[in-house]
C-alpha cells in the first residue's frame, strides 16, 4: 500500500510543480510581452508552492532524501542504528501530531469559519491550508510505518537464536 500510495503521490506533485511552472512561466510572459500582468498567477503560483512544499517534504520523507544531520549513526552498531530510528520515529510523529496535525486542522477550522477567501481566485483558504494536516498525517503514518518495523527487527535480533542463551 505504501508504494502505491507514494506512486501516486509522485504523480500528484510532477502536476502540480507543472502547474506551478506553467503559472510562473505566464506570470513572466503577460508582464513582459503582454503588458498587462495576470492578476491571479501569483496567488495560485504561492498556493502551489504551500502544496508542493509540504507534499515534497512527505516524499522526500519517504525515500529519505529529506536534510538530516548524521552525527551519531556512523559511529553506532546496527543495534544502535535501529534504536535511533526508533527515537527518530517518535520525535517525527510527535512533531506531525502536534504541529502538523492539530496545528493544521486548528488553522484549516478558523480560516473555514471566517470563510476567509482569497482575494484574486477566491477560492477558500481552508482548502489552501488543508495541506498542512494531510502531510502531517501522511508523515506521520510512514514515520510509525518505519518505526514499527524498526521495532520488530530490533525484538527479532535481541531473541536468541537456536543453540544461543538456551539450554537445548
Amino acid at each position: 500500500m505504501r508504494h502505491s500510495v507514494m506512486q501516486l503521490l509522485s504523480g500528484l506533485l510532477i502536476v502540480l510543480m507543472s502547474a506551478l511552472v506553467g503559472a510562473v512561466v505566464w506570470q513572466v510572459l503577460s508582464r513582459y510581452l503582454l503588458a498587462e500582468p495576470s492578476v491571479w498567477t501569483e496567488e495560485l503560483a504561492r498556493f502551489l508552492l504551500i502544496w508542493v512544499g509540504i507534499l515534497g517534504s512527505v516524499y522526500a520523507y519517504h525515500t529519505q532524501s529529506h536534510l538530516s544531520v548524521d552525527l551519531w549513526s556512523p559511529r553506532l552498531t546496527a543495534l544502535g542504528k535501529k534504536r535511533l530510528i526508533i527515537v527518530q520515529g517518535i520525535v517525527v510523529v510527535a512533531f506531525a501530531l502536534s504541529a502538523m496535525v492539530f496545528g493544521g486542522l486548528r488553522l484549516v477550522w478558523i480560516t473555514y469559519t471566517l470563510q476567509q477567501m482569497s482575494p484574486a481566485l477566491g477560492m477558500p483558504m481552508a482548502a489552501v491550508y488543508a495541506v498542512v494536516p494531510l502531510g502531517g498525517g501522511m508523515i506521520m503514518w510512514l514515520a510509525v510505518h518505519d518505526t514499527v518495523r524498526s521495532l520488530l527487527t530490533l525484538s527479532s535480533a535481541q531473541r536468541p537464536t537456536r543453540g544461543e542463551g538456551s539450554d537445548g
